[in-house]
């Protein structure tokens, strides 16, 4: 392992390394107005959702690392406390990527990247049309971190409403992550996006009554096994119990390669007979 330390890695370096090590990053593309109306229009990865009771969610304007000067967002909330999170799709990403330019103040970059501009319902920033699901909120705190470049302004925002493209939602208004066509934020000019083809779903252990038994329930020979991962003995773990071994089964489920042929199953999503083949292997 290598070592980095804030105060003898050059701030350009560790920025980068700090983003890189925390990715992929959702990307909130945030709407405001100044007080005199003008809007402004931004995309930010240091954001995520803090809670759902009241629903708060956070975004960092960071200072410039070359000027260490605030951003047009920062001194925008400081004046008109609202805004919009627009969450950003594929088919948006290099309009997203021109409004990330450093614009003078004054300049609209829904116009400048070519974006439609959506009336707001509870709040003065306009939304961005082409977003599938867009946050007004309002500002509640603004916590500024430092003074220097890179410094992190962190904004606490309360949503007032969600809206989302009816198209991305089913019959029961759940969202559908493919058809959300996410894009996320990575270290330097890294992004990467949510398709079909790397969407997955991994059940969360259940009430507790129906926790999982955990690697220390796992007996040696699983433990100190060659072939299984870390990623195999975590779903063989999330049994709530050891499946029993019956006297036929002890000879039907005998593999040579039992490790191997247990893994298949594994992945296969089939842990009880991946329990039992490890288990015949034993007796």
């Amino acid at each position: 392992m290598k070592t980095f330390l804030p105060g003898d890695t050059p701030q350009p370096k560790f920025h980068e390394l700090m983003l890189s090590a925390v990715a992929p990053r959702p990307i909130a593309f945030v709407s405001t107005v100044d007080k005199d109306g003008q809007p402004n229009l931004s995309p930010f990865s240091f954001f995520n959702v803090f809670g759902s009771n009241p629903p708060i969610c956070v975004f960092s304007p960071a200072r410039s690392g070359r000027t260490g000067q605030t951003k047009n967002t920062f001194d925008n909330v400081m004046e008109v406390k609202e805004c919009v999170v627009n969450i950003v799709n594929e088919d948006m990403l290099h309009q997203m990527n021109l409004a990330s330019g450093e614009y003078p103040k004054g300049v609209n970059e829904f116009v400048k990247a070519g974006f439609t501009m959506l009336a707001s319902d509870f709040v003065s920033p306009p939304r961005v049309a082409e977003s599938f699901a867009q946050l007004e909120c309002k500002v509640l705190n603004v916590i500024e971190t430092g003074t220097g470049g890179g410094a992190g302004n962190l904004i606490i925002c309360e949503i007032l409403c969600l809206h989302f493209n009816e198209k991305v939602l089913d019959e029961n208004n759940s969202v559908d992550p493919v058809k959300m066509k996410y894009i996320a934020r990575m270290g330097k000019d890294f992004y990467c996006r949510a398709d079909a083809s790397n969407i997955f779903e991994v059940a969360k252990p259940k009430a507790n009554s129906n926790l999982g038994i955990g690697f220390d329930a796992l007996p040696n020979y699983m433990l100190n096994s060659t072939i299984l991962t870390g990623n195999d003995l975590a779903q063989l773990a999330s049994v709530h119990e050891i499946p029993v071994l019956s006297a036929d089964e002890t000879v039907s489920f005998q593999k040579e390669n039992a490790h191997q042929a247990a893994q298949q199953l594994i992945q296969q999503g089939n842990l009880t007979d991946a329990w039992k083949i490890l288990l015949a292997s034993q007796s």
